[in-house]
């Protein structure tokens, strides 16, 4: 399918893949910002769904080497997590092209609640390490590549998965479960891209745009996020579970605007 973007269209695909990248590198979520840009630009669902993936690639990419250059990401702790991550996004990248993803909109609103609740009335959870409440082998095998299966079919908002999974189940201080959050994000969003580019799903000038939009953005953030640490990384995974439900209410209708 060819695809004709002006001048003036790709310019806002910059700026938005540019905020989504910072966004990302500090709490996830970015994809908020780029789907729906990617949708007004009249890019059709599955397309935006691939191109996404494409320049989100690219801002998961330049987040992890900044982590692995601050010495926040050890390799040896990942590797294993980072190859289930991308299988399971492999798998719900080949899925979302064949069955509905409305079950969606009834799980991830839950999750979310959760997820903004757990750092909302748990002030310190993340402060320090702790104690593991899932064995490294179970996280691996069912975890990891849920997420990454539901970045695969979806997508935005799986950095704070991934950080929240880190700290709740793995027992990580905030920083290094958001560190390993951008490793193991890279790996679905590589993993779901292969599936899409397999497929002809990518608009592949609006991703190189992008692409460059998302190493500035994801280049800035990744500044913050070891700069501000838990002070910073904390009310921004609020915040972007906060809006992505909101999103969610107003697209079902449930708000009164």
């Amino acid at each position: 399918m060819e695809f004709v973007l002006s001048p003036e269209i790709l310019a806002v695909l910059f700026v938005a893949a540019t905020l989504a990248g910072f966004v990302d590198a500090i709490a996830g979520g970015g994809g908020l910002i780029t789907i729906p840009v990617l949708l007004l630009a009249q890019v059709p669902p599955l397309h935006t769904l691939a191109t996404n993936k494409l320049q989100g690639s690219f801002g998961s990419l330049t987040a992890t080497l900044m982590m692995l250059r601050k010495g926040l990401i050890q390799f040896a702790n990942v590797r294993l997590l980072f190859v289930c991550s991308l299988i399971g996004a492999a798998l719900g990248a080949f899925a979302v092209q064949f069955v509905s993803t409305k079950t969606l909109d009834v799980v991830i609103p839950g999750v979310l609640i959760a997820i903004a609740l757990y750092f909302l009335l748990a002030p310190n959870a993340g402060a320090l390490d702790s104690k593991p409440r899932m064995t490294d082998g179970t996280y691996r095998g069912t975890v990891v590549p849920a997420i990454g299966f539901y970045d695969g079919m979806f997508g935005p908002g799986t950095g704070s998965f991934f950080s929240m999974a880190g700290v709740a189940l793995r027992g990580q201080n905030l920083v290094t479960a958001t560190a390993n959050a951008k490793a193991l994000n890279f790996a679905s969003n590589l993993g779901s891209l292969l599936v899409f580019i397999f497929g002809g799903k990518v608009v592949w000038i609006a991703g190189a745009v992008m692409i460059a939009g998302q190493i500035v953005g994801a280049w800035g953030g990744s500044h913050a996020m070891v700069r501000g640490g838990t002070k910073l990384i904390r009310p921004m995974i609020v915040t972007v579970c906060v809006v992505m439900l909101g999103r969610y209410l107003w697209q079902k209708g449930l708000l009164p605007f």
